[in-house]
């Protein structure tokens, strides 16, 4: 039984910070589950699919599309390129900056991927009746949208 009063507010389970943690690990664990047999985490995805949408992409446009910092996405930009899934390519205007592009492999996982990850999303709101999924979608967009300045790593998308 929850208590009554001001102290009711800080019961944890009540939380809307801690409810949007729990549901991401729920989220990157259906996201694993039903994409295992092609390898790829949330994160990797989100980039691969970001750099496939815009061909010729530095790195850190890369990481402000898809809201994380540019060390992280260093990491993940290097996992996928061992991979043999994105390319590195010298800028002809900028011979330090390298532009990014999925390459074949790349493209065929993305084609491969795409129905296991939309299973994992509609398993997310499966519990959720349908005619409220489109509007939770809808709230959480608000919510990410209207909070995108207070990240560590803003999306510029």
């Amino acid at each position: 039984m929850r208590r009554q009063g001001r102290a009711a507010t800080a019961v944890l389970e009540d939380q809307p910070g801690h409810l949007i943690r729990r549901l991401q690990q729920i989220a990157v664990a259906l996201f694993l589950e039903e994409t295992q047999a092609h390898g790829i985490t949330p994160v990797q995805y989100a980039a691969l699919q970001a750099a496939q949408r815009q061909p010729g992409l530095d790195q850190r446009t890369l990481a402000g599309s898809v809201g994380l910092d540019t060390s992280t996405i260093a990491g993940v930009v290097d996992r996928l390129e061992r991979r043999g899934l994105i390319e590195r390519r010298t800028s002809p205007t900028d011979r330090r900056v390298r532009l990014l592009q999925v390459t074949a492999a790349g493209q065929a996982l993305l084609d491969a991927v795409v129905p296991a990850m939309l299973k994992a999303q509609r398993r997310i709101l499966a519990p959720l009746p349908a005619p409220q999924r489109p509007q939770f979608v809808a709230m959480l967009k608000t919510l990410v949208e209207a909070n995108n300045g207070l990240s560590r790593a803003p999306s510029e998308g």
